[in-house]
């Protein structure tokens, strides 16, 4: 019931906001628009004006220990984050939460956003984002996807003068959903106000609630009474001047200052808390352009995806690197291949970094030799198109290390202690079970590197992993043998598995330039899907 209650509103809203109130705007922004590419000037006069009524933000002192204990007040479009728009947030909430469909959509209304006034295209972004999604596939993608994004637009001008306060909110038009969990969990926000969405049991309708669209400065009002916050950061819209000025302090954050000067954007050293673990499939911002060249690219990467299997499960080595070098994928070896030793009646164990589900069959392509891997969830498949021999583990200590020996004492084998991927430049803490297992043990630094998709996921569907990888226009791979590990850092040579595994977790960390942590497998899926990580499979008596 749900649906039709959302469509005769919707139908309503758009006979009165659509059609009395659009059609005048969008013939002034047409008009305007051909008088603004005649007259073209570094800045507008109302942001000339807006210049001698407030300073920016790189003028407030940042170095006063008073600001200790002051309150401010901002908002995270066009203040804390760089970009100068927030579409491309509402398309990776479309695309993670809604789907391919929705994603779709959203970009088809770009062809009409442009002539609309900031409220009646915020309104629109939001319908077409939320109608009809859980609240939990909502809060999920704030929590896992949009995090990545908002740290790497994140405006250090800003962020400067955000850190030496005490107390900050946050008030802003956007819906709270997509943005309290990032203020909350990296920007130690006090506390978010922004606009609320309608819901029908757990779904959002993509209405907005009896409140409608948040207004800055009377929410800030509501909020803060008679008391006026100590500083208050803004940007160089008209809207934001009246929200500023109800501050003590009010500084304005320049879109141009941003778009000239690189180092306005926070590098990684300095982010306010580390990323470690994000989810999603977009490895890139997805701007309307970027958009665009997405769904372009989409048709012929499946089927470059399929060309790239079959080549690696059909061809040998040799041929199989030349065809996938053709293709765009790059691998790249260094190191150089370890001798086996003609008394050892083991296989070679090799201990690998975990990027993608295709570590080790990328390894194995490198060796040139089949080797047998090790895993932990893998989908059928994954197996099913695996070109090398895959062998799953059930998380029974004893069990696992039986089966893991059986399969040394036949060959070769691979094995990823972190237990799950991680796509940033940190290593998981290693599992010790390997080092008891044998004494040649070979660490290999492997990394990749994509531009569209991400081949891992925490919380979509698993088996899609390795077609996503492959439907990069130039996925690489990065395989570096660092050499036999010395007996005297074994367990035979006196050395405890956990001694073993954190020795080579720092090896494989210094070889690729990565941070050792001590998060596990556990405390990844935790945090992003909600779950320890185990995937069931449903038994049919």
């Amino acid at each position: 019931m749900v649906f039709p209650v959302v469509f005769l509103k919707l139908a309503d809203w758009v006979l009165y906001q659509l059609l009395a109130n659009s059609c005048y705007r969008a013939a002034r922004k047409v008009r305007n628009y051909g008088f603004f590419l005649r007259n073209q000037t570094p800045r507008s006069s109302s942001q000339q004006q807006a210049a001698s009524l407030f300073p920016s933000a790189s003028h407030c002192d940042v170095g006063n220990n008073i600001r200790s204990s002051q309150t401010l007040v901002c908002d995270i479009h066009g203040v804390l984050l760089t970009a100068k728009t927030f579409f491309p947030y509402f398309m990776l909430l479309a695309f993670e939460a809604g789907g391919i469909l929705r994603a779709f959509l959203l970009l088809l209304s770009c062809s009409f956003l442009w002539v609309l006034d900031y409220e009646l295209k915020l309104r629109v972004m939001i319908f077409i984002s939320f109608c009809g999604l859980r609240k939990k596939d909502i809060e999920s993608v704030g929590r896992a996807v949009l995090p990545k994004f908002y740290l790497e637009n994140l405006n250090l001008q800003a962020y400067e003068v955000w850190s030496k306060t005490s107390s900050r909110i946050v008030f802003t038009s956007i819906p709270r959903v997509m943005v309290e969990g990032f203020l909350k969990e990296y920007m130690a926000v006090d506390d978010v106000v922004g606009t609320e969405l309608h819901t029908v049991g757990n779904r959002f309708t993509g209405l907005l609630s009896s409140s409608g669209l948040l207004v800055k400065h009377k929410a800030l009002k509501a909020y803060f009474g008679d008391k006026k916050p100590d500083v208050g950061l803004g940007s160089s819209s008209l809207h934001d001047h009246h929200f500023i000025s109800l501050c003590k302090e009010a500084y304005v954050v320049y879109k141009e200052d941003g778009r000239n000067n690189q180092s306005c954007l926070m590098p990684r050293d300095r982010y306010p808390k580390p990323l470690i673990f994000h989810d999603g499939r977009l490895a890139f911002l997805p701007t309307p352009f970027a958009t665009l060249c997405m769904f372009l690219w989409l048709p012929f990467g499946i089927v470059l995806a399929i060309f790239r299997i079959l080549v690696g499960i059909c061809l040998p080595y040799r041929l199989a690197i030349f065809w996938g070098s053709l293709s765009g994928v790059q691998l790249t070896f260094q190191g150089c291949f370890p001798s086996s030793n003609s008394e050892q009646k083991k296989g070679v164990l090799y201990v690998c970094t975990h990027r993608t589900l295709l570590d080790p069959v990328f390894l194995s392509t490198a060796l040139c030799k089949p080797l047998t891997a090790v895993t932990y969830s893998l989908s059928k498949m994954s197996e099913i198109i695996a070109p090398i021999k895959t062998v799953r583990l059930t998380r029974d200590r004893k069990q696992d290390g039986e089966t893991m020996q059986k399969l040394l004492s036949e060959g070769d084998l691979v094995v990823c202690p972190e237990g799950t991927t991680c796509r940033e430049p940190y290593l998981l803490r290693f599992s010790s079970l390997f080092a008891e297992l044998a004494d040649e043990i070979v660490p290999v630094a492997m990394n990749a590197h994509v531009s569209m998709f991400y081949g891992t996921t925490a919380s979509g569907l698993k088996w899609l992993d390795p077609i996503f990888f492959l439907m990069n226009p130039r996925p690489s791979y990065h395989v570096q043998i660092l050499g036999k590990v010395p007996p005297e850092f074994t367990c035979a040579g006196g050395r405890s598995s956990f001694e073993v595994a954190n020795y080579i977790q720092r090896k494989l960390a210094d070889a690729l330039g990565f941070e050792c942590t001590t998060f596990t497998r556990r405390d990844k899926y935790l945090m992003l899907a909600g779950n320890e990580g185990i995937v069931r499979e449903n038994k049919r008596n």
